[in-house]
């Protein structure tokens, strides 16, 4: 696993994508910061609570309007210290919703989610691919961060 972390680390970016690995919050915000600007916001996937039930989606609120932005997102990776693999890539919009106890209606979470608009320079192998079938640049690809992944987005 470690050495998957530094794969990623070392592997050169993707067309359109910045990307760094970072070992500190400090430099997860200066890097985010450098492609953002100074007025940012974090967000997360508050937990793993609903994950592998069903659940309802409460209202979804679109970051920026909704409108495609440029973001920043950081996933942790599995290595011996604190490492994030960090990396802005174009044409993409950042949700959030809160998600509901189906029953009850009361709220068990609280999710992030990335659209990513292009994918025409990925992989076809990519998990996303394999998953749904069709291939790079056929289909947008929306998933949610994990917990202790963050985006980062212009503040609204």
């Amino acid at each position: 696993m470690a050495k998957d972390a530094l794969h990623d680390c070392e592997r050169a970016p993707s067309p359109g994508e910045t990307k760094r690995c970072v070992a500190s919050i400090e430099d997860m915000f200066d890097f985010a910061t450098s492609l953002l600007g100074r007025s940012v916001v974090v967000r997360t996937t508050d937990s793993t609570a609903g994950a592998n039930t069903k659940i309802l989606l409460g209202e979804v609120k679109g970051i920026n309007g909704g409108n495609v932005t440029k973001s920043v997102s950081c996933h942790q990776s599995l290595y011996p210290h604190l490492l994030y693999y960090c990396h802005s890539v174009p044409k993409v919009r950042v949700y959030e919703a809160d998600i509901l106890d189906p029953k009850t209606k009361s709220r068990i979470n609280h999710g992030v989610a990335i659209c990513h608009l292009d994918t025409s320079s990925w992989s076809p192998d990519h998990g996303a691919f394999v998953a749904l079938g069709p291939s790079p640049g056929k289909i947008e690809v929306f998933h949610w961060l994990f917990e202790n992944d963050m985006t980062w987005a212009m503040a609204d």
